[in-house]
């Protein structure tokens, strides 16, 4: 796949120099919110991380190309998202081989980051271990994907719809940190709260960088999970998104909608139960990621040099 890759000129140009990139889903795009308020995110992001003196390279698969770091007419093509397949690790060698389209979920981003030489990303929320899982077995890729790659993904905990308690325990048997920035609370994606705690805080980006520069040099493979709180200005009340969550999940169960369709799934009823509250909260945790992401970015390629 690596021989197969398209990096866009840009993002080559500051690999090969030692400047700070940024790695971006696509999935977040084609599947996670609706046109064109998701086109503007991803623009807006983008605008983030060059404003802190880093490259964006949102990552997808084009007609069967890994593609790192996508041209305006690109993430057009990624926002109406008809014919975008949803891209884990599992789906990879398909895609590419029937040179299909793809949004890639975290997993596979850090699949593909790690191969560029890119070793921060950022997201929304992780994947982790759906509710019922017990019974379902449905855990997500993402901590799989953690626990192998070395690309350390900054987000805003993992996805309220999931069950964070046996998602962090999950990550803790794979030896994956999760480090809070400045919280010692674990959050839980439109809240700042969880009732779980990280692993470990840091207070500053240098003290993050640093972090992550020790853990290369003691080899130790797999990624870092890099727990940023929603802003609280722009956070949700918790007792109404719980409430919104339970009902989405009560009627997905009741339509027995499985796997990939989930996730998609939940955030639009959950959209649509909160009067767009909460796309506005997730479009606001995202971009105060990319800000943590991109400071992280500079200033992890300063200490390299």
């Amino acid at each position: 796949m690596a021989k197969n890759m398209r990096i866009r000129p840009e993002v080559q140009d500051a690999l090969k120099s030692g400047g700070a990139v940024v790695a971006l889903e696509s999935t977040i795009i084609a599947h996670g919110m609706p046109y064109p308020r998701n086109l503007e995110t991803a623009a807006r992001v983008e605008k983030i991380v060059r404003a802190a003196g880093a490259v964006p390279a949102t990552i997808a698969i084009l007609d069967g190309t890994p593609t790192v770091g996508l041209s305006a007419t690109d993430l057009e093509k990624v926002a109406h998202g008809k014919d975008f397949l949803k891209i884990s690790r599992r789906d990879l060698p398909a895609v590419v081989a029937k040179r299909l389209n793809g949004a890639t979920t975290v997993a596979s981003t850090m699949i593909i980051a790690n191969l560029a030489g890119i070793p921060i990303f950022v997201t929304g929320g992780i994947g982790g271990v759906h509710r019922g899982a017990p019974d379902t077995f449905d855990i997500s890729a993402d901590l799989t994907e953690l626990a192998r790659t070395n690309v350390a993904v900054v987000c805003a905990g993992a996805k309220a719809i999931l069950d964070i308690g046996l998602t962090l325990e999950f990550l803790e048997t794979q030896g994956v940190p999760v480090v809070g920035y400045r919280t010692t609370e674990f959050p839980a994606f439109y809240t700042c709260r969880s009732g779980f705690n990280v692993d470990y805080r840091v207070e500053s980006v240098t003290e993050l960088a640093t972090l992550l520069r020790t853990k290369g040099s003691l080899a130790l493979s797999g990624g870092v999970v890099i727990a940023n709180p929603i802003p609280p200005e722009f956070e949700m009340d918790s007792g109404r998104i719980n409430e919104a969550i339970s009902s989405a999940l009560r009627v997905a169960d009741k339509k027995n909608i499985r796997g990939k369709a989930v996730t998609p799934f939940l955030l639009a009823r959950v959209e649509e139960l909160t009067a767009g509250d909460s796309l506005a909260a997730n479009i606001e945790l995202v971009c105060n990621n990319a800000r943590l992401g991109a400071e992280l970015a500079v200033e992890y390629s300063r200490l390299k040099e």
